[in-house]
């Protein structure tokens, strides 16, 4: 990863800090599994500021990590990912697409909104993985209609098992920093506790052994 994206990851980190996107407690992940800690990126949106520099790194990591002659459109996975992939298909020129989390009972049916021709390459779009299963069924839904999908963009990695499952569908997930090197900048931050800082390490290596 060049210098430029490793000072990306402590401006991340602040702004994740500053919005308080990180909470400590019990919370129930999208794929079921039980946490004890949540990074809320949905709610950076809300934070003009904060939104526009996040969308900054997504531009800057796209770029760096496969160039935008890499990708035909960008699909953005319900919901978290598509104000962020909207933005980056924007700023690349990129034609976008979303994906619904089911089919619409009405109209064509189709889970996929927006053009997609055979043989398009698609960027899947996300702001975190944990287990990948999000992006899984997005790129099944794509590789249904005809698209190809080999690569994934996303904020962090929690590092439970998600970029191993995209291995096993043959896609590369390309990503701005773990859980584990989110915790070390925050607690360099004075952002969390020491507890705090363990706690994010232990789900880590937890989920790395699932």
């Amino acid at each position: 990863m060049s210098s430029s994206l490793e000072k990306e990851k402590a401006e991340l980190s602040k702004i994740l800090h500053k919005i308080g996107a990180i909470r400590f407690g019990t919370f129930k992940l999208t794929s079921g599994r039980p946490s004890p800690y949540y990074i809320d990126l949905r709610i950076v949106p809300s934070f003009p500021d904060a939104f526009s520099e996040v969308c900054n790194i997504y531009v800057k990591l796209a770029e760096a990590e496969l160039g935008v002659k890499g990708f035909d459109r960008i699909a953005g996975i319900p919901t978290a990912g598509i104000p962020f992939a909207s933005v980056l298909a924007y700023r690349l020129k990129r034609p976008f697409l979303y994906i619904r989390p089911k089919a619409r009972p009405h109209g064509r049916g189709r889970r996929i909104e927006g053009l997609l021709m055979p043989g398009d390459r698609v960027l899947l779009v996300d702001d975190l993985i944990t287990t990948g299963l999000s992006l899984r069924k997005a790129a099944s839904a794509i590789r249904a209609e005809g698209g190809i999908v080999s690569d994934t963009l996303v904020l962090m990695d929690r590092e439970e098992g998600g970029k191993e499952r995209l291995e096993k569908d043959n896609i590369t997930l390309h990503y701005l920093l773990t859980a584990r090197e989110a915790a070390k900048e925050l607690l360099e931050l004075g952002a969390i506790e020491e507890d705090q800082f363990k706690t994010i390490m232990k789900q880590a290596r937890k989920g790395q052994a699932h």
